[in-house]
Protein backbone atom coordinates (compact mmCIF):
# COMPACT_ATOMS: atom_id res chain seq x y z
CA UNK A 1 0.00 0.00 0.00
CA UNK A 2 1.45 3.36 -0.99
CA UNK A 3 1.77 5.98 1.74
CA UNK A 4 1.24 9.70 1.57
CA UNK A 5 1.71 12.30 4.26
CA UNK A 6 -1.56 14.01 5.10
CA UNK A 7 -1.01 17.76 5.70
CA UNK A 8 -2.96 18.73 8.80
CA UNK A 9 -4.90 21.93 8.28
CA UNK A 10 -5.43 24.52 10.98
CA UNK A 11 -7.90 23.28 13.54
CA UNK A 12 -7.43 19.68 12.29
CA UNK A 13 -9.95 20.24 9.52
CA UNK A 14 -9.52 17.68 6.76
CA UNK A 15 -11.05 18.35 3.36
CA UNK A 16 -11.60 15.96 0.46
CA UNK A 17 -8.62 17.57 -1.29
CA UNK A 18 -6.20 16.62 1.50
CA UNK A 19 -7.57 13.18 2.31
CA UNK A 20 -4.89 10.52 1.75
CA UNK A 21 -3.96 6.99 2.78
CA UNK A 22 -1.49 7.87 5.51
CA UNK A 23 -1.35 10.59 8.13
CA UNK A 24 0.94 11.46 11.02
CA UNK A 25 -0.92 13.66 13.47
CA UNK A 26 0.18 15.04 16.84
CA UNK A 27 -2.31 14.03 19.51
CA UNK A 28 -0.46 15.36 22.51
CA UNK A 29 2.32 17.76 23.48
CA UNK A 30 3.74 17.22 26.95
CA UNK A 31 7.02 18.32 28.52
CA UNK A 32 8.11 19.73 25.14
CA UNK A 33 7.51 16.30 23.57
CA UNK A 34 5.14 15.90 20.65
CA UNK A 35 3.45 12.50 20.41
CA UNK A 36 1.99 11.32 17.12
CA UNK A 37 -0.61 8.93 15.78
CA UNK A 38 0.39 7.25 12.53
CA UNK A 39 -2.90 6.62 10.76
CA UNK A 40 -3.31 4.10 7.94
CA UNK A 41 -6.48 4.56 5.90
CA UNK A 42 -8.22 2.10 3.58
CA UNK A 43 -7.66 3.16 -0.01
CA UNK A 44 -10.33 5.51 -1.23
CA UNK A 45 -11.90 6.23 2.15
CA UNK A 46 -13.66 9.59 2.27
CA UNK A 47 -13.97 11.72 5.43
CA UNK A 48 -17.76 11.78 5.18
CA UNK A 49 -17.76 7.97 5.40
CA UNK A 50 -16.25 7.18 8.84
CA UNK A 51 -15.07 3.69 9.69
CA UNK A 52 -14.18 1.68 12.81
CA UNK A 53 -10.52 1.79 13.84
CA UNK A 54 -7.91 -0.24 15.68
CA UNK A 55 -5.20 1.49 17.71
CA UNK A 56 -1.85 -0.23 18.38
CA UNK A 57 0.64 0.39 21.22
CA UNK A 58 4.19 -0.92 20.69
CA UNK A 59 6.10 -3.04 23.20
CA UNK A 60 9.47 -2.52 24.86
CA UNK A 61 8.95 -2.63 28.62
CA UNK A 62 8.02 1.10 28.70
CA UNK A 63 11.77 1.58 28.17
CA UNK A 64 12.18 1.48 24.40
CA UNK A 65 10.29 0.90 21.16
CA UNK A 66 8.53 2.95 18.51
CA UNK A 67 5.25 2.99 16.54
CA UNK A 68 6.83 1.09 13.65
CA UNK A 69 6.44 -2.09 15.72
CA UNK A 70 3.00 -2.79 14.27
CA UNK A 71 3.34 -1.07 10.89
CA UNK A 72 2.84 -4.26 8.86
CA UNK A 73 -0.27 -5.22 10.83
CA UNK A 74 -1.58 -1.68 10.29
CA UNK A 75 -0.95 -1.77 6.55
CA UNK A 76 -2.63 -5.14 6.14
CA UNK A 77 -5.70 -4.31 8.21
CA UNK A 78 -6.13 -0.93 6.53
CA UNK A 79 -5.98 -2.63 3.14
CA UNK A 80 -8.91 -4.77 4.31
CA UNK A 81 -11.21 -1.97 5.35
CA UNK A 82 -10.47 -0.73 8.86
CA UNK A 83 -8.54 2.37 9.88
CA UNK A 84 -5.37 1.25 11.68
CA UNK A 85 -3.44 3.58 13.98
CA UNK A 86 0.00 3.20 15.57
CA UNK A 87 0.52 5.45 18.58
CA UNK A 88 3.71 6.87 20.00
CA UNK A 89 4.02 7.31 23.76
CA UNK A 90 6.72 8.31 26.22
CA UNK A 91 9.35 5.76 27.24
CA UNK A 92 12.33 5.73 29.60
CA UNK A 93 15.11 5.69 26.99
CA UNK A 94 13.68 8.44 24.79
CA UNK A 95 12.00 10.65 27.37
CA UNK A 96 13.30 9.62 30.80
CA UNK A 97 9.81 8.74 31.98
CA UNK A 98 8.12 6.08 34.11
CA UNK A 99 5.43 3.58 33.03
CA UNK A 100 2.84 5.88 34.58
CA UNK A 101 3.56 8.49 31.90
CA UNK A 102 3.13 5.76 29.30
CA UNK A 103 -0.28 4.94 30.79
CA UNK A 104 -1.23 8.62 30.77
CA UNK A 105 -0.33 8.83 27.09
CA UNK A 106 -2.25 5.68 26.17
CA UNK A 107 -5.43 7.02 27.73
CA UNK A 108 -4.83 10.39 26.09
CA UNK A 109 -4.50 8.72 22.69
CA UNK A 110 -7.81 6.88 23.02
CA UNK A 111 -9.54 10.04 24.21
CA UNK A 112 -8.07 12.14 21.38
CA UNK A 113 -9.27 9.71 18.71
CA UNK A 114 -12.75 9.64 20.22
CA UNK A 115 -12.95 13.42 20.55
CA UNK A 116 -11.67 13.98 17.02
CA UNK A 117 -13.34 11.07 15.28
CA UNK A 118 -15.37 13.33 13.00
CA UNK A 119 -12.17 15.06 11.83
CA UNK A 120 -10.11 11.93 11.13
CA UNK A 121 -12.85 9.66 9.78
CA UNK A 122 -13.18 7.33 12.78
CA UNK A 123 -16.45 6.14 14.33
CA UNK A 124 -15.80 7.15 17.98
CA UNK A 125 -17.57 4.21 19.61
CA UNK A 126 -16.04 1.59 17.30
CA UNK A 127 -12.44 1.77 18.48
CA UNK A 128 -10.52 -1.44 19.16
CA UNK A 129 -7.22 -1.13 21.02
CA UNK A 130 -4.28 -3.50 20.66
CA UNK A 131 -0.72 -3.82 21.86
CA UNK A 132 2.23 -6.10 22.46
CA UNK A 133 3.90 -6.77 25.81
CA UNK A 134 4.12 -3.39 27.60
CA UNK A 135 1.90 -2.01 24.83
CA UNK A 136 -0.57 -4.80 25.54
CA UNK A 137 -0.55 -3.65 29.14
CA UNK A 138 -1.43 -0.12 28.03
CA UNK A 139 -4.30 -1.39 25.90
CA UNK A 140 -5.91 -3.49 28.62
CA UNK A 141 -5.17 -0.91 31.33
CA UNK A 142 -7.26 1.59 29.38
CA UNK A 143 -10.15 -0.84 29.89
CA UNK A 144 -9.75 -1.93 33.51
CA UNK A 145 -7.60 0.60 35.42
CA UNK A 146 -9.66 3.52 36.66
CA UNK A 147 -8.02 6.84 37.34
CA UNK A 148 -4.33 7.50 36.73
CA UNK A 149 -5.22 9.92 33.96
CA UNK A 150 -3.16 12.74 32.51
CA UNK A 151 -4.18 15.93 34.37
CA UNK A 152 -4.67 17.64 31.01
CA UNK A 153 -7.16 15.10 29.67
CA UNK A 154 -10.86 15.75 29.21
CA UNK A 155 -12.17 13.14 31.62
CA UNK A 156 -15.65 13.33 30.12
CA UNK A 157 -14.27 11.33 27.17
CA UNK A 158 -13.89 7.62 27.93
CA UNK A 159 -10.52 5.90 27.43
CA UNK A 160 -12.20 2.48 27.48
CA UNK A 161 -11.70 0.45 24.27
CA UNK A 162 -14.62 -1.17 22.47
CA UNK A 163 -12.53 -4.33 21.89
CA UNK A 164 -9.04 -5.55 22.82
CA UNK A 165 -6.38 -7.50 20.92
CA UNK A 166 -3.44 -8.36 23.18
CA UNK A 167 -0.11 -9.85 22.09
CA UNK A 168 1.68 -11.45 25.10
CA UNK A 169 0.51 -8.54 27.28
CA UNK A 170 1.92 -7.59 30.66
CA UNK A 171 -1.15 -8.49 32.69
CA UNK A 172 0.22 -8.55 36.26
CA UNK A 173 2.31 -5.69 37.62
CA UNK A 174 1.97 -6.87 41.23
CA UNK A 175 3.70 -9.71 43.07
CA UNK A 176 5.31 -12.17 40.69
CA UNK A 177 4.52 -9.98 37.71
CA UNK A 178 6.52 -7.76 35.41
CA UNK A 179 7.17 -4.11 36.24
CA UNK A 180 6.32 -4.15 39.96
CA UNK A 181 9.38 -2.14 40.99
CA UNK A 182 8.88 0.44 38.26
CA UNK A 183 5.25 1.05 39.22
CA UNK A 184 6.18 1.18 42.89
CA UNK A 185 3.47 1.72 45.49
CA UNK A 186 0.66 1.77 42.92
CA UNK A 187 1.70 -1.54 41.30
CA UNK A 188 -1.39 -3.41 42.51
CA UNK A 189 -3.80 -0.56 41.73
CA UNK A 190 -2.68 -0.49 38.09
CA UNK A 191 -2.39 -4.26 37.62
CA UNK A 192 -5.01 -5.51 35.09
CA UNK A 193 -5.07 -8.96 36.71
CA UNK A 194 -6.06 -7.38 40.02
CA UNK A 195 -8.37 -4.66 38.69
CA UNK A 196 -10.45 -6.63 36.20
CA UNK A 197 -14.20 -6.37 36.81
CA UNK A 198 -17.37 -7.21 34.86
CA UNK A 199 -17.73 -5.30 31.64
CA UNK A 200 -14.44 -6.13 29.92
CA UNK A 201 -14.73 -5.39 26.18
CA UNK A 202 -14.55 -8.40 23.82
CA UNK A 203 -10.94 -9.53 24.12
CA UNK A 204 -8.52 -11.70 22.14
CA UNK A 205 -5.16 -12.68 23.69
CA UNK A 206 -2.16 -14.34 22.04
CA UNK A 207 0.45 -15.85 24.36
CA UNK A 208 3.35 -18.30 24.24
CA UNK A 209 3.33 -21.21 26.69
CA UNK A 210 7.06 -20.75 27.38
CA UNK A 211 7.00 -16.98 27.86
CA UNK A 212 9.74 -16.13 30.38
CA UNK A 213 8.69 -12.50 30.77
CA UNK A 214 4.94 -12.81 31.33
CA UNK A 215 3.86 -16.04 33.00
CA UNK A 216 1.21 -17.90 31.01
CA UNK A 217 -0.51 -18.68 34.33
CA UNK A 218 -1.27 -14.99 34.85
CA UNK A 219 -2.80 -14.82 31.38
CA UNK A 220 -4.90 -17.91 32.07
CA UNK A 221 -6.04 -16.42 35.40
CA UNK A 222 -7.05 -13.18 33.70
CA UNK A 223 -8.97 -15.07 31.01
CA UNK A 224 -10.74 -17.20 33.61
CA UNK A 225 -11.75 -14.14 35.64
CA UNK A 226 -13.14 -12.45 32.54
CA UNK A 227 -15.18 -15.51 31.59
CA UNK A 228 -16.51 -15.91 35.14
CA UNK A 229 -17.65 -12.30 34.90
CA UNK A 230 -19.63 -13.24 31.81
CA UNK A 231 -17.38 -11.39 29.39
CA UNK A 232 -15.95 -12.60 26.09
CA UNK A 233 -12.23 -13.29 26.42
CA UNK A 234 -10.47 -15.75 24.11
CA UNK A 235 -6.91 -16.92 24.78
CA UNK A 236 -4.96 -18.52 21.93
CA UNK A 237 -1.87 -20.25 23.31
CA UNK A 238 1.16 -20.89 21.12
CA UNK A 239 2.87 -24.04 22.35
CA UNK A 240 6.56 -23.65 23.12
CA UNK A 241 6.70 -20.00 22.07
CA UNK A 242 8.50 -17.35 24.09
CA UNK A 243 8.00 -13.62 24.51
CA UNK A 244 7.68 -11.68 21.26
CA UNK A 245 6.85 -14.75 19.17
CA UNK A 246 4.28 -12.79 17.15
CA UNK A 247 6.87 -10.42 15.65
CA UNK A 248 7.84 -10.96 12.03
CA UNK A 249 11.37 -12.34 12.26
CA UNK A 250 13.32 -14.95 10.30
CA UNK A 251 11.74 -18.30 11.13
CA UNK A 252 8.71 -16.69 12.78
CA UNK A 253 6.58 -15.68 9.80
CA UNK A 254 4.07 -18.45 10.50
CA UNK A 255 3.24 -17.07 13.95
CA UNK A 256 3.11 -13.54 12.59
CA UNK A 257 0.61 -14.59 9.93
CA UNK A 258 -1.51 -16.66 12.31
CA UNK A 259 -1.85 -13.84 14.85
CA UNK A 260 -2.65 -11.40 12.05
CA UNK A 261 -5.32 -13.67 10.58
CA UNK A 262 -6.87 -14.36 13.98
CA UNK A 263 -6.93 -10.61 14.63
CA UNK A 264 -8.76 -10.04 11.37
CA UNK A 265 -11.24 -12.82 12.15
CA UNK A 266 -11.87 -11.34 15.61
CA UNK A 267 -12.49 -7.87 14.16
CA UNK A 268 -14.86 -9.28 11.53
CA UNK A 269 -16.79 -11.33 14.11
CA UNK A 270 -17.20 -8.27 16.33
CA UNK A 271 -18.41 -5.99 13.55
CA UNK A 272 -15.28 -3.86 13.08
CA UNK A 273 -14.55 -5.14 9.57
CA UNK A 274 -16.43 -6.64 6.67
CA UNK A 275 -15.42 -10.07 5.40
CA UNK A 276 -11.78 -10.02 4.30
CA UNK A 277 -10.65 -9.85 0.70
CA UNK A 278 -9.98 -13.19 -1.07
CA UNK A 279 -6.52 -13.97 -2.40
CA UNK A 280 -4.67 -12.17 0.37
CA UNK A 281 -2.58 -13.48 3.29
CA UNK A 282 -5.47 -14.73 5.41
CA UNK A 283 -7.68 -15.97 2.59
CA UNK A 284 -5.45 -17.96 0.28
Amino acid sequence: MRRYLLPLLAGLLISANTWSQYASITYKSSDSVKLALNIYYPEGQQPEEPLPAILFFFGGGWVQGDPGHFSEQCEYLASHGIIAIAADYRTKNRHGTTPMKSLHDAKSAVRWIRANGDKIGVIPDRLAVAGGSAGGYLAVACAVVDGYDDPGDDLSVSPRPDALVLFNPVINTWRGGYGMKRFGEVAREVSPLHQISPGLPPTLIFHGSDDQVVDIMDIRDFTEKAMKNGDSCKLIEFEGRQHGFFNKRPGQKEDFIKTLCETEKFLINNGFMATGLPGETCHE
